[in-house]
């Protein structure tokens, strides 16, 4: 056994009182874990590129196969799981980093349902619920620094910078059209005009149809600036630049051409099958004064009625980099 042994997740058991060597678990296997061995004239298995699909067990016309996990493990504790340590193996063996699709490979707690708002923070708590509810309203924008008054007393409100405002205080974080479908993206324009807040274009433009959406949309501008155009601009609530983000760390974004479809490709301003590249960096950003070019950018396309929102990634130096974007502010906020 080699020093990298990586353990196969699955046993392949083939009873041999079953077996008549038909090959249709060989013909039928995309990942070729089936092979006829001619001297010996049985079937051979290897289990290592086995993914568990079952195809074979279904089609093997005398049941003689089965697809079992493999009880053998690595030395496991709490820290170290056998996918931990197996995808250390595998990035060890090839020099590479591991990419997979998108999704919940572990059964991650969901928080949503235990998820408690404490509004007595920002109001005073009811002394009776069913007729005193608590208010969630939330605004987010540049505050002045003292309130003002008009003649009749009532607070001025002309001349704020622009304002977002949010019934719950719970944003939909960005997905892009194209990496995810026409159905889902409208379900979420849907669910956000309906819940009084806001969802996130994400980096892929907007589709056409959602253009009615927009006082409950946030559009972004990320690196690779696909669909970013003076009316998708003025559509949004807000303008959101996208410096960095946790789940594309220093590689950026690859939108497959299998996907660039007609419509996606209309929305993006990309030709149809071609593969969506964004870069890990903006390329005409790189400095703090940088940014400030592109914030007053957006602002004068829009007549500066949006709110500019300055999207970073959580890194070890970011109160630094945070400082230096609301020193720069002067109108827009980051988060």
């Amino acid at each position: 056994m080699a020093i990298n042994y990586k353990i196969p997740e699955y046993d392949v058991l083939r009873d041999p009182q079953r077996c008549i060597a038909c090959r249709v678990c060989e013909r039928q296997c995309a990942n070729e874990v089936h092979a006829f061995d001619p001297e010996s004239g049985t079937m051979r298995s290897d289990e290592s590129k086995c993914v568990n699909c079952h195809r074979c067990v279904t089609l093997c016309p005398t049941h003689a196969l089965k697809i079992v996990k493999n009880p053998d493990t690595f030395r496991l504790s709490a820290y170290w799981k056998q996918s931990d340590i197996g995808e250390i193996y595998a990035q060890a063996d090839t020099g590479g980093m591991l990419l997979s699709s998108m999704g919940n490979p572990k059964p991650y707690p969901i928080y949503w349902d235990k998820m408690l708002i404490n509004a007595s923070q920002v109001t005073n708590p009811s002394i009776d619920p069913l007729r005193e509810p608590m208010e969630t309203r939330t605004f987010l924008g540049k505050k002045p620094g003292r309130i003002e008054r008009n003649a009749d007393g009532s607070i001025k409100t002309a001349g704020l910078p622009p304002q977002l405002k949010l019934e719950v205080p719970i944003l939909f974080s960005a997905m892009s059209y194209g990496s995810i479908s026409y159905n889902a993206h409208a379900s979420l324009a849907r669910a956000a005009r309906e819940l009084g807040t806001y969802y996130n274009t994400g980096e892929g433009g907007l589709h056409e149809d959602f253009y009615e959406y927009g006082p409950n949309t946030i559009v972004q501008v990320a690196s690779g600036r696909f669909g970013v155009h003076p009316d998708y601009l003025k559509t949004g609530a807000a303008i959101e630049i996208k410096i960095g983000q946790g789940a594309k760390p220093g590689i950026g974004g690859h939108l497959p051409g299998a996907k660039i479809t007609d419509a996606v490709s209309r929305t993006r301003m990309i030709p149809k099958g071609t593969d969506a590249i964004s870069p890990a960096p903006h390329h005409d950003i790189y400095s703090i004064e940088d940014l400030r070019q592109l914030v007053f950018s957006l602002k004068e396309a829009t007549e500066y009625q949006k709110p500019v929102i300055v999207k970073i990634a959580a890194v070890h130096n970011v109160a630094a980099i945070a400082s230096g974007i609301a020193a720069q502010r002067r109108g827009y906020h980051c988060h």
